[in-house]
């Protein structure tokens, strides 16, 4: 085995990379041993005897299958929070979720001519006041008050 060392250093120079990234081809050792000037190793670099290494980059196979997990909705356990339950969905976020389906369903029901005007004011100041915790929660509560029909949606 012959040392190329030197052949090595001044390679890492030229390539501009680190030693460890310089290949050298295992077929023309003595070739590459031959070359003591750094223009002989210019030579050889052109001539595909010494090559520099791809930069090893780090996987983000792992990263992305846990992103996916998170997206249906897994890896949200306690022992994956940071912040505070209202820091991580605010209250009125959480309220804008709530309050914005049931009156779009209101207004869509008075449209409709579903419900009278007076009706609808009642059931929006209700759902103002937070009495329906979802839109099923204020159909229900409108079909068992008789002011909806079963099959209306």
């Amino acid at each position: 085995m012959t040392d190329l060392r030197n052949q090595r250093r001044m390679a890492s120079s030229i390539l501009k990379c680190g030693e460890n990234r310089v290949w050298m081809d295992s077929d023309r050792t003595d070739e590459i041993a031959k070359a003591v000037t750094r223009g002989d190793i210019r030579v050889l670099i052109n001539g595909g005897a010494i090559k520099s290494k791809q930069i090893q980059g780090i996987s983000r196979g792992r990263k992305k299958f846990n992103q996916k997990q998170k997206d249906k909705g897994r890896r949200k356990g306690h022992g994956s929070r940071k912040g505070a339950k209202y820091a991580r969905l605010p209250r009125k976020e959480r309220w804008i979720k709530t309050i914005r389906p049931i009156r779009t369903y209101l207004r869509q029901l008075r449209d409709d001519k579903s419900i009278e005007k007076n009706v609808y004011r009642k059931y929006y100041r209700k759902a103002k006041g937070g009495e329906f915790r979802s839109k099923h929660h204020l159909r229900t509560r409108m079909t068992s008050d008789g002011f909806l029909k079963e099959d209306k949606q």
